[in-house]
């Protein structure tokens, strides 16, 4: 049985919102009747996205392309939201590039790339929001990773920016308990465009990962994911925070 929520008059943010688990929240969000700004840095992909969307439900999509790495543009996005919608109930960062590399040949710049579309906007954009979700008693859903969790060869940069958005939402949840505002982080596995196109390219490789997942799939971007980012985000969570919760199958046992 699926599970009702109701986001009406509510306002989210989504960073990399225009694919991936990015967009299959958007499309859980936008059916529960939230006013939605999807930010993403491909300006045809948020065309696409904005088309879908806005016929699924009676909330606002908005979109704004920019580059998440400037904090100047961090600013924009959290003043174009408050402005547009009036508030700002939920923040929710997905957006994160990173090159895999073996560990010795991590560089300078492979580690840059992971913290300044990763980390540092994770960071900047929890600071900015932070009047707004403190007025409305909001909340904010971060992204890790097993990544970062299991230590996954080649994955250096990327675990190590996604373990210290962990470190750094464990430490907001505490501080921001006391206005109400919750932070918690969701660590998936899922079937994106990515991982469809990497199942034709090597399906030996597609079906050996599938197999050692305990619910032997991968989530749906929307009905899986998304349906977790509407609980966290919901009075459903109300005494949740701080917490990263596996939806990946039962792949990884937190301890």
């Amino acid at each position: 049985m699926e599970i009702q929520y109701d986001f009406s008059d509510k306002s989210v943010i989504i960073t990399g919102g225009a694919g991936g688990i990015g967009y299959g929240m958007a499309t859980a969000f936008i059916k529960a009747g939230a006013n939605v700004l999807i930010v993403d840095i491909n300006e045809d992909a948020l065309n696409k996205a904005q088309t879908a969307l806005q016929t699924l439900g009676s909330g606002k999509v908005l979109t704004l392309k920019t580059d998440i790495a400037s904090k100047e543009n961090d600013q924009t996005i959290i003043e174009t939201a408050v402005k547009e919608f009036g508030r700002l109930d939920v923040l929710i960062n997905n957006a994160h590039a990173s090159h895999q590399k073996p560990f010795v040949q991590l560089t300078d710049e492979d580690l840059e790339l992971s913290l300044s579309t990763g980390f540092y906007p994770t960071w900047h954009l929890m600071q900015l929001a932070y009047p707004a979700l403190k007025k409305s008693q909001g909340s904010v859903i971060n992204f890790a990773s097993g990544a970062g969790i299991n230590g996954q060869p080649t994955q250096a940069a990327y675990a190590a920016a996604k373990e210290a958005i962990r470190g750094l939402s464990r430490v907001a949840a505490n501080e921001w308990a006391a206005d109400n505002i919750r932070v918690n982080l969701i660590s998936p596995i899922a079937e994106t465009a990515g991982v469809k196109a990497w199942k034709q390219a090597a399906p030996d490789q597609y079906t050996a990962m599938v197999n050692k997942i305990p619910l032997h799939r991968l989530g749906d971007p929307e009905q899986d994911i998304g349906a977790v980012a509407l609980f966290l985000a919901s009075d459903a969570s109300s005494y949740i925070t701080g917490q990263t919760l596996m939806v990946d199958g039962g792949d990884i046992k937190l301890r």
